[in-house]
């Protein structure tokens, strides 16, 4: 009894995994996401339409589920990026590393690319990118808090985390768009690098400001707009 379970339970991951993949194949044979059908993606994979609305409702029900599984899969590297000190993030850029975390994250990206691309795309679905978006917001908006200067709270810092998810993020995108040409690690280092990137370093004519005096002065600026 148990073996026929665990059969049923292998034919159905296959199932779903070969419509996954045929989804994103789809996705990128009609340029949009609106314009695939059930009798497309069942053909591509190979599955009957009775097969596949006994695990989804529709086309949309698909992608939502998909886009579910793996938000739930990217939670936990995000959580142990998020978790990374700042102690810990001085030693790894001393030693020309990545941040902690971020190499296994990006791992975890590149292993689902073949159907994230797609989706992600331009021709995809515009919303799953603002819920990767959410998620990073949830999961590393408490944690950098912690130990946060007092003068950087308010405006600025929720700015700030707003700017640096959505930054990443568009790498990230740019990344899986080029069909994931940089290695992981070496992505990690990219990213982690982008982050101190100030506007003149790259002109070799670097702006330095006290980002907390800055951030208070605003906070106490009495200017009316």
């Amino acid at each position: 009894m148990q073996e026929c379970v665990l059969s049923t339970d292998r034919r159905s991951v296959r199932t779903r995994t070969a419509l996954r993949h045929a989804l994103a194949r789809e996705i990128d044979a009609t340029g949009d996401l609106s314009r695939v059908t059930v009798t497309a993606v069942t053909e591509r994979a190979g599955v009957t339409r009775r097969t596949f609305y006994s695990h989804f409702r529709d086309i949309p029900d698909l992608v939502r589920q998909i886009e579910d599984e793996t938000l739930a899969e990217l939670h936990a590297p995000l959580a142990r990026l998020a978790a990374c000190h700042l102690n810990d993030l001085r030693a790894a850029l001393d030693r020309g590393e990545p941040a902690p975390g971020a190499q296994e994250l990006l791992a975890c990206v590149r292993e689902r690319g073949d159907y994230l691309r797609p989706l992600l795309g331009n021709g995809g679905d515009p919303a799953f990118a603002e819920r990767i978006k959410a998620l990073a917001h949830e999961v590393i908006g408490l944690r950098a808090l912690d130990g946060l200067d007092l003068r950087a709270l308010g405006p600025l810092f929720d700015y700030y985390l707003t700017f640096a998810i959505s930054a990443e993020v568009g790498v990230l995108l740019r990344w899986l768009d080029a069909g994931c040409r940089e290695s992981v690690p070496t992505m990690a280092r990219l990213m982690t690098a982008l982050m101190f990137v100030r506007p003149g370093d790259l002109y070799d004519n670097p702006i330095d400001l006290d980002i907390p005096s800055f951030a208070l002065a605003v906070m106490c600026s009495k200017e009316d707009n």
